[in-house]
């Protein structure tokens, strides 16, 4: 328990100062880019969310999975914590696309085939929670729950595609390029770094957010079994 408090310590404030530092380099330091202005800082927001979001969605399929097999509660209560965090990050990527779109594209929203499936993959974890609060049975809460966020994870493949496999208004991968076989950066370096390390200070932020989300769950179950032994 003292390890976990540690690490849940260490990761709060890593964030905390990675996410101000990375903001005064961001918007103190970085040149204003030439064809959108001042807005397209937004992507040092929008792009660590999108990678955020589907490592929190990526740790329920897994968990899930692991639920069903072995029907561990502590796999359940880790995939319900991710998908929580997940969840708001996936909301973070939809109104950041939003204000950034307005700048590139004059329109907030269209029915783009990356935003459609962005947006069902948010609704399918708001329907993940929706069917959680309709069930009183801890374990067939947590199989249905599985089911859906295995089931959930799968349209982030299809996210990640859409924009070789339809017509979209989206860019290709902002980070590498695929040049003759081989990944190269598709960004100077003075904006690629500054961008690398949000990424990486917004992954401790999501860490820190799924610890502090899973002690809670387990406090809540913990205290819900107490009290069903209590009333029998």
């Amino acid at each position: 328990m003292f390890k976990m408090k540690k690490i849940i310590f260490l990761l709060e404030w890593t964030s905390i100062i990675g996410l101000l530092a990375c903001a005064l380099w961001v918007f103190l330091k970085l040149p204003i880019e030439a064809s959108q202005g001042f807005p397209q800082k937004i992507m040092y927001l929008h792009v660590p969310s999108v990678i955020t979001t589907y490592l929190a969605f990526f740790v329920v399929f897994v968990f899930s999975i692991a639920y069903l097999w072995k029907r561990e509660l502590m796999f359940d209560q880790i995939a319900k914590a991710s998908a929580e965090v997940g969840l708001v990050f996936c909301a973070l990527v939809l109104i950041t696309g939003a204000i950034w779109g307005q700048t590139t594209w004059g329109t907030y929203w269209v029915w783009d085939a990356r935003l459609t499936t962005t947006l069902l993959l948010f609704l399918i974890f708001m329907g993940y929670f929706l069917l959680r609060m309709s069930v009183n049975d801890r374990d067939k809460e947590a199989r249905l729950a599985s089911v859906l966020g295995i089931i959930g994870f799968l349209d982030i493949p299809i996210i990640h595609k859409s924009v070789e496999w339809w017509r979209t208004l989206h860019q290709p991968s902002t980070l590498f390029k695929v040049d003759s076989g081989e990944a190269k950066p598709s960004m100077p370096s003075e904006l690629l770094y500054p961008l690398l390390a949000t990424i990486f200070v917004m992954l401790a932020f999501y860490l820190f957010l799924l610890l502090l989300r899973f002690q809670t769950e387990k406090r809540i179950d913990t205290l819900n079994q107490l009290l069903a032994e209590t009333q029998d």
